[in-house]
């Protein structure tokens, strides 16, 4: 239940026999199956349907950084990294190849993080495959306690953790971090101990370091294996058994201490600046006792306090939108920290350097004004709607929850102790306790979080603008005052429906269906498209989208902006009679997601909701593009917000921001439509052109495609398709979108961009042309992809050490003309681009005169099988694959074709063939290089 920045506290009931009743443990879910090994070892069990024919794995070790001594900064991390490098059953990189293999991929199905207390890895391992489903045990206890751990691998490991530190920790976010965390974590152990740990330790440390830290803390009784899936438990739990009860606790074994950040006195109070930060930020942290939840009465005070954080959320959002808010972004959240400790978080954005105090004091007013006044009753009233139909949704789910949802609850009982719940419990416990949970309960919340002890309040921002940001006695004054002037919170209000008068429709005038996708296509009186998918993925879930041709391309560069602008215009100011804040609160408890958009060549709608709130949601689509609400004051609001923004932002221009849109404009010749946003740009957009754009947009129908998937019965839902879609205004115009011209430069084009102060480098190497669309190409161009990211991974990673993680991409366009885009970025070090340019463009050549290797065609054809596996029996896949479809013109029924036949057509040739095909002398070089000292 417990969510970040999630406090939990014990609130007075009204009745001593109330409190008694609750003060009982939550009941953990009966479905999982728990145990400890004689070892200490403990494990977790749940059998579960969804997604069929896989399971989540995890081993979890209640060891993390924190228990590093000085010289073994950042081994636990290294240590992870290791378990991937050599094992008793797996040596060297055979584990990667084994999974691989087997159609897993590293990142997304094998992976592993480390934190301060914790290290966890995982795995979505196939269960049809019993081979892979008895070696995926093996593995979790070759990590436990079976790493090889040689010394040469350790060696060559080195320069990976290396770049990956380079990566991460050579930016202008982690020179703040390394000021703001002494500070935040008053110079405790957690300051000292950050995962990715000190070079010059990473670089020389022994091997009998790590070999220490393995030994000392990967040990039974500080470890667990987590195993949700669709699986036969009873088989689980006995290999569960076999490969983990012979691990023996080590002699001698350290002790496991908790570490805490000790509590200060007052408000400290700290300015932290970079050249290289491009916003400035005020950030306040109150640090509060941690109290867990385990009984019924503490889940009852959870709800509280998450009515609480969605009541504080929904007040800044509304603030927001005001015409005179001096803040773009505001948050004020509460919930768990690090050390022992839960925390109070005050963030706020301001629109600009010179605004920064009033956006503070505008925050603190805010604070001060709920804890006077409270919140009101229609404020909880409409949090508790929402709240409750976020877990009735849970509960009409439950069959269909994936298993990784559960893993999270059984993680954090195992390192916190906390209640690990289920569905039923949650939904009949809600409905029970939430109606009584009353105003004052919550606003009461406010005296125990918002406290002026154990606090950190600091400005974060550029050095360019230090003399506008307030110093710390400034800030410790801010924080400090009380307005005498604050008056309640007024909630606004309007009782007016979305629609005040129904359309009448019109009625479908043809049917047919596409029995081999599942799909019924319905044309309408006013000549929409409706294509139909039921599904039973999901019980409660409906996605719709729609599409038409057209968008910006129709429009001058004179109106460019405008028409850029319109959809997001549009949108400030609601629909009908209700204020954009109104319909926020008009629509409290109901799933009813609604949004329209105008894109380069084509325009179009999205939206997801349930099947009872479609209705609502249809409603709100309809007043969207026919009765959009104009509120000028509000936009103008919006406009000067993101001219200031784009303003404050210039300013200091990040070198990853120089470099994108250095690639961008050298890509597209400087192409006015590929430019950058300047703050000069906003000035351009004509509001009363925006509305004529979007109204022209959306004032013909006839042309668009409307998709639905998800859960719905076809007969039931066509009435409401007839009245709201056959509703919408059609004029059967002739129209389609606009051939600008915008191409990529073609040749050998490099460039090198000189910015930043640390000592990284960026690489994108990208590919450009002209594309067939053929389904050969489509399908070939993704493989040679797929390929590169397996070889360059095995060349640039692990045996030049020289990058962390190489990224591929490929990607293709049918309209407004067919091309496609080859791009193989990484970071590394300046001193070795030459270098890994070279391996690169070596393996390149290596492909196209002798093909891929051939193992690395049957991953990719497994991993390619495993994962549309997966995607066919999603809402989401089905909506966006349709559209795309229709959109392009393709023929519906690809996927199944790719699915059972063209997927095994991908081979050595055809990549070796697609390899000479695309990756030709139309090729792009950028470099990021640091500032020429």
């Amino acid at each position: 239940m417990k969510k970040l920045i999630h406090l939990v506290l014990i609130i007075a009931v009204s009745t001593h026999a109330f409190a008694q009743k609750l003060n009982v443990p939550i009941p953990n879910n009966p479905a999982v199956k728990v145990g400890t090994l004689k070892n200490g070892f403990k494990y977790y069990i749940l059998k579960n349907a969804e997604p069929k024919n896989r399971m989540e794995l995890r081993l979890v070790v209640n060891a993390g950084s924190i228990l590093e001594t000085d010289a073994q900064q950042g081994l636990a991390h290294f240590m992870e990294h290791m378990n991937f490098n050599g094992t008793k059953e797996f040596p060297k990189n055979d584990l990667v190849n084994f999974l691989q293999k087997s159609g897993m991929k590293f990142g997304a199905d094998l992976n592993a993080s480390t934190s301060f207390d914790e290290t966890i890895y995982q795995l979505q391992v196939p269960t049809d495959s019993v081979k892979l489903f008895e070696r995926a045990f093996q593995i979790l206890a070759d990590w436990s306690n079976y790493a090889t751990l040689d010394t040469a691998e350790i060696n060559k490991e080195r320069g990976i953790i290396l770049e990956e530190e380079r990566a991460r920790g050579k930016n202008a976010q982690a020179r703040i971090q390394q000021k703001v965390l002494p500070i935040l974590f008053n110079n405790s152990r957690y300051a000292n101990r950050i995962p990715i740990g000190k070079t010059d330790i990473i670089q020389n440390f022994k091997p009998e370091e790590i070999i220490k830290f393995y030994k000392d803390w990967y040990r039974p009784d500080l470890m667990a294996v987590i195993a949700v899936g669709d699986f036969d438990a009873e088989k689980v739990e006995n290999l569960i058994k076999e490969k983990f009860s012979a691990i023996k606790m080590p002699k001698n074994a350290p002790k496991r201490i908790q570490y805490e950040i000790p509590a200060t006195t007052g408000t400290q109070t700290a300015v932290i600046l970079d050249k290289e930060i491009p916003q400035n930020t005020f950030q306040m942290f109150t640090r509060l006792p941690k109290e867990k939840t385990k009984t019924q009465s503490d889940y009852r005070t959870d709800i509280a306090e998450a009515l609480y954080n969605q009541l504080i959320s929904n007040r800044l959002q509304e603030l927001s939108k005001k015409p005179n808010a001096p803040f773009v972004v505001a948050i004020m959240n509460y919930g768990s920290f690090l050390g022992g400790l839960d925390a109070f978080q005050t963030i706020v954005l301001p629109k600009n350097a010179d605004g920064l105090e009033a956006a503070i004091k505008s925050v603190i007013d805010e604070q001060n004004r709920i804890k006077k006044f409270g919140f009101t009753k229609g404020e909880l009233e409409r949090a508790k709607k929402d709240y409750f139909t976020g877990v009735e949704k849970g509960f009409k789910e439950k069959d269909k929850t994936k298993s990784a949802a559960f893993v999270g609850g059984l993680v954090q009982n195992y390192l916190q102790g906390t209640a690990y719940t289920n569905a039923d419990f949650r939904y009949e416990f809600t409905k029970a306790q939430l109606d009584g949970i009353t105003i004052d309960e919550v606003n009461a919340i406010s005296n125990k979080v918002m406290k002026e002890d154990n606090r950190v309040a600091m400005v974060v921002g550029s050095e360019k603008d230090k003399d506008k940001l307030p110093n710390e006695a400034k800030i410790k004054e801010l924080v400090s005052y009380v307005n005498p002037d604050l008056k309640p919170y007024e909630d606004d209000i309007a009782l007016t429906p979305i629609l005040e008068k129904i359309p009448v429709g019109t009625k479908v005038i043809s049917e047919k269906q596409i029995p081999e996708i599942g799909v019924t296509e319905l044309v309408l009186g006013n000549g929409v498209k409706v294509a139909l998918k039921p599904t039973n993925f999901k019980n409660d879930q409906i996605l719709f989208s729609a599409t038409s041709k057209g968008g910006t391309s129709l429009y001058s560069d004179a109106d460019y902006i405008s028409a850029e602008l319109a959809s997001t215009l549009v949108s400030q100011g609601g629909v009908s009679k209700l204020s954009d804040v109104q319909l926020d609160k008009a629509l409290a408890g109901k799933v009813a997601q609604v949004y329209t958009y105008i894109g380069e060549i084509s325009e179009g709608i999205g939206g997801s909701t349930s099947p009872k709130d479609l209705e609502t949601a249809l409603q709100l689509m309809y007043a969207y593009v026919t009765q959009p609400r104009r509120d000028d004051e509000v936009i103008k609001n919006f406009l000067k917000n993101e001219k200031e923004l784009l303003a404050n932002a210039a300013k200091t221009l990040t070198p990853e921001k120089v470099f994108s849109d250095t690639v961008t404009t050298v890509l597209y010749q400087n192409h006015f439509r590929r430019q950058p946003t300047k703050p000069e740009d906003i000035d351009k957009a004509n509001v009363d052109r925006a509305f004529e754009i979007f109204k022209e947009r959306f004032a013909d129908f006839s042309d668009f495609t409307f998709v639905f998937v998800g859960t719905f019965e076809i007969e039931k839902i066509k009435p409401l398709i007839e009245k709201y879609i056959g509703g919408l205004p059609s004029t059967k115009r002739q129209e389609t979108f606009k051939d600008l011209g915008i191409s990529k430069v073609k040749g050998k084009i490099e460039k090198n961009v000189y910015k930043g102060l640390e000592d990284k480098a960026r690489v994108s190497l990208q590919f450009n042309g002209d594309f067939g669309y053929s389904e050969e190409e489509l399908i070939n161009l993704d493989a040679l992809s797929e390929v590169l990211d397996i070889k360059l991974t095995e060349k640039l990673r692990e045996e030049a050490g020289g990058v962390y993680t190489p990224s591929i991409r490929a990607s293709y366009e049918k309209l407004p003309k067919s091309t496609y885009n080859l791009t193989i970025s990484f970071g590394c070090s300046p001193a070795n681009v030459d270098k890994l340019v070279k391996i690169t463009l070596d393996e390149i050549a290596k492909i196209k005169a002798n093909g891929p290797e051939k193992v690395d065609v049957e991953k990719v054809i497994a991993e390619e099988k495993r994962e549309v596996e997966l995607q066919v029996k999603e809402n989401g896949f089905w909506n966006s694959y349709l559209l795309d479809q229709y959109s392009d013109g393709e023929d519906l029924n690809f996927i199944n074709r790719f699915q059972s036949q063209l997927i095994d057509k991908i081979s050595v040739g055809s990549i070796q063939k697609a390899a000479n095909q695309f990756c030709t002398d139309n090729i792009a070089k950028f470099v990021l290089l640091p500032e020429k000292k």
